[in-house]
């Protein structure tokens, strides 16, 4: 089943009943399209869909294998930040990433991997979400935590054609 928009740059399927897989070619090259995914002061800039009416009030990575994140998000009409947290299983500068995402319960969230496919000046990424079963892909979709794709790889575009570093 193919989530993507008529005409988008970003694809969005579901591969199976546990993995949920986003791609796009992003016109720049591997090494800023990475930095982008792993520097907070951009990681912040992008990530958040303004759709969801949500703030990034904190980002912290240790990006590198072993190391941890935790992103502290504020919903909209709340006052209490929700922390979204995990680990890196895999860093592999320029071309790879596995993340955990442990705020459901150790091995009850999503493993996140993203791919980064350098081909001349461009750069083809693939995140791959596998969910630990058949219904919490099913409860991802629903709630829609797998609808902002499009939006976020689309204010990532913007980010990466304005030079910013």
């Amino acid at each position: 089943m193919d989530t993507a928009a008529q005409g988008s740059r970003t694809s969005m399927q579901r591969t199976s009943d546990r993995e949920f897989v986003v791609t796009r070619t992003f016109g720049a090259p591997a090494r800023i399209v990475f930095e982008a995914w792993t520097r907070p002061d951009l990681f912040q800039r992008w990530w958040l869909p303004p759709s969801f009416g949500m703030k990034m009030v904190s980002c912290e990575m240790d990006v590198r294998t072993g190391g941890t994140y935790r992103l502290l998000i504020l919903p909209p009409d709340s006052e209490q930040a929700l922390p979204f947290f995990g680990r890196y299983l895999e860093v592999a500068p320029h071309s790879r990433l596995v993340w955990t995402n442990d705020e459901e319960g150790e091995g009850e969230g999503a493993v996140t991997t993203v791919t980064f496919e350098e081909n001349g000046d461009t750069t083809l990424v693939t995140l791959r979400d596998l969910h630990p079963s058949k219904a919490a892909l099913d409860e991802a979709m629903r709630s829609g935590s797998t609808g902002g794709y499009e939006t976020q790889f689309e204010q990532l575009e913007r980010l990466l054609t304005s030079g910013a570093d």
